[in-house]
């Protein structure tokens, strides 16, 4: 229960996060943005570390670890980034938190115990974000955009495999030290790929606020899903998180006015409910 809670603590922070994320990515590049957003979330992670964190507590097998999880997540991130930079949110969204299957699929592998009323809830789960998208494209009277899935998919993927080997890494030592080497190996391979791109540079400085803000959000979100790897049954952190996408639609709808339909609410329910069997 405590795991699914973290989960929809972090859901809400990048339901938040990507409605940012939405709004920037028309008045900055996206690497400029990520390094901006990482970096931020570092320096908070850093000035936890350094008074909190259990560094003899680290071991080798979680530093690799550690670092493997960060190198996807900027990965995954840079792919979240270009499926809401082609949006609309309420279609990128959902194709994003379309990874608890691959999580629960995961967790199957190393020896958990998964029912068939887990996979039932995450059917629920899955399925309620992929009628939003099904529906989304219904109403705007076109096809689903193949960019769009395509980013989205990828961007799903990444972050199961993100949360998976995060989870691991603070299994096998300490998680405020796991949790700086991720966000340092994400904000190098970040950097990497924008010096190999040619985009090293700063954001406008009018969007440097909201990158910050964007920065403390992504930070706690990832923190909370990779210290419920210390906690029974973490994969329900990452079933739970992949919230956000709704979060991140619902904001849409308040903030950006993108429409909402019937079934698009009762599809949110759907999801809802999947969430709820998850947690009793």
């Amino acid at each position: 229960m405590h795991s699914l809670i973290l989960g929809l603590i972090a859901a809400l922070a990048w339901g938040i996060h990507d409605l940012c994320v939405r709004v920037v990515s028309k008045k900055t590049g996206i690497l400029p943005a990520m390094l901006t957003v990482f970096a931020t979330g570092a320096i908070l992670m850093a000035a936890a570390g350094l008074a909190l964190a259990d560094w003899p507590a680290m071991t080798l097998p979680a530093a690799k670890l550690a670092g493997l999880s960060g190198a996807i997540y900027a990965l995954a991130s840079y792919a979240l980034y270009r499926a809401f930079a082609l949006g609309p949110v309420k279609l990128a969204a959902p194709l994003i938190g379309a990874y608890p299957v691959l999580s629960l699929g995961l967790a199957m592998l190393q020896g958990q115990p998964v029912g068939p009323g887990h996979w039932l809830a995450v059917a629920a789960v899955v399925g309620g974000v992929g009628c939003i998208a099904v529906f989304s494209a219904e109403d705007d009277g076109g096809a689903i955009n193949p960019r769009t899935a395509g980013w989205g998919l990828m961007a799903a993927t990444g972050f199961a495999l993100t949360f998976a080997t995060g989870q691991a890494a603070t299994q096998a030592g300490a998680e405020l030290p796991v949790l700086i080497l991720t966000r340092a190996a994400a904000i190098l391979l970040a950097a990497a790929l924008a010096i190999l791109l040619r985009a090293l540079q700063l954001p406008p400085r009018q969007v440097l606020p909201l990158l910050c803000v964007m920065g403390a959000l992504d930070a706690a979100a990832l923190g909370l899903v990779i210290y419920s790897g210390t906690l029974p049954r973490p994969e329900f952190a990452s079933v739970s998180a992949s919230l956000f996408g709704l979060v991140t639609v619902v904001l849409a709808w308040l903030v950006l006015r993108e429409s909402m339909t019937r079934a698009q609410w009762i599809s949110v329910a759907v999801t809802f409910g999947g969430i709820a069997y998850l947690g009793f």
